[in-house]
């Protein structure tokens, strides 16, 4: 048995860019350094977002650049069952309620929060409408959570005053990434988190979950996010372009400097087997780290 278990999950809502490299390599180098294993799941609950044969591009790309996975490829959108069986489980304990709130009622009362409008618990006493479709929403009695990150240090949210009562079924039937996630992670038995910085903000909601389910806690690092020449985040949205194939050894020297290595020795010509074997010796996260203490002082 392995005492380290990762997991590197992409949402097929488009081909992989730059910055999925990066979050994968730093994945998959702290899983393999550590004797680990690294699992592969893929996050296609949205399926009105998923771009049709983008699970299979990313797999594609994922060989290409050398990645190699353990296990079967885990589909969140084949695991429905399950979810709802852990939904149920809280629904028997009555930490989630029903709401029927449509957005424009939610917007019309809420106030602001980290990731937008708060939730008030208009549904938490019963159902405020006759509307028939409705959704679950975990109840937040807590008030300060507080985790410690591998590369940010400690982090904490006041949950009801960041995030509110926050859904883990949606009112058109699809699961919530929040629960999807905590799931996922503990069927899995992921001891370790490795991904991106936008995710940051998750991470207390998860933990939170996890505690309402009595199932344990990953340790998580956060990976800083790679930004595009207006400062914004690389992403599908952000029209961030897909890695190619040809480019493999390249694309990986630029996601191993980024992540703080010293790449000098490397070149574009070595086979991508060469330049792993290079980078498991050489990796520490204590470089990501210092990359973003470097960038701290800078602004100062």
């Amino acid at each position: 048995m392995t005492d380290y278990i990762g997991r590197y999950a992409p949402s097929p809502t488009g081909p992989l860019h730059f910055g999925s490299l990066v979050t994968a390599v730093a994945s998959y180098l702290e899983a393999k350094t550590q004797s680990g294993k690294w699992l592969l799941r893929m996050e296609d609950l949205d399926k009105p977002r998923e771009m049709p044969g983008a699970a299979d591009e990313i797999l594609r790309t994922l060989e290409s650049y050398g990645f190699e996975w353990d296990g079967e490829v885990v589909y969140q959108s084949q695991r429905s069952d399950l979810y709802q069986s852990y939904l149920d489980q809280l629904i028997d304990k009555q930490r989630v309620y029903p709401c029927n709130c449509s957005r424009r009622e939610i917007a019309d009362i809420a106030h602001a929060g980290i990731e937008g409008p708060i939730y008030p618990g208009s549904c938490r006493h019963g159902l405020s409408s006759h509307r028939q479709q409705i959704a679950w929403r975990l109840r937040v009695d807590s008030d300060r959570l507080v985790f410690n990150d591998r590369v940010y240090g400690n982090f904490q949210h006041h949950l009801k005053n960041d995030f509110g009562d926050f859904i883990l079924k949606r009112a058109d039937g699809l699961f919530a990434y929040q629960l999807a996630v905590v799931v996922d992670d503990a069927k899995q038995g992921i001891t370790h988190v490795v991904r991106g910085a936008d995710l940051l903000n998750s991470t207390s909601r998860q933990i939170y979950l996890q505690q309402q389910l009595g199932v344990s806690t990953p340790s998580y690092t956060h990976i800083p996010l790679v930004k595009n020449a207006q400062g914004e985040k690389l992403s599908k949205q952000t029209a961030a372009p897909a890695i190619k194939d040809k480019e493999a050894a390249a694309q990986l020297i630029n996601a191993l400097c980024f992540l703080g290595l010293d790449v000098t020795a490397l070149s574009s010509a070595m086979p991508v087997s060469t330049l792993w074997q290079w980078a498991l010796p050489h990796w520490q996260l204590s470089g990501v780290q210092k990359k973003i203490i470097q960038k701290n002082s800078e602004k100062s």
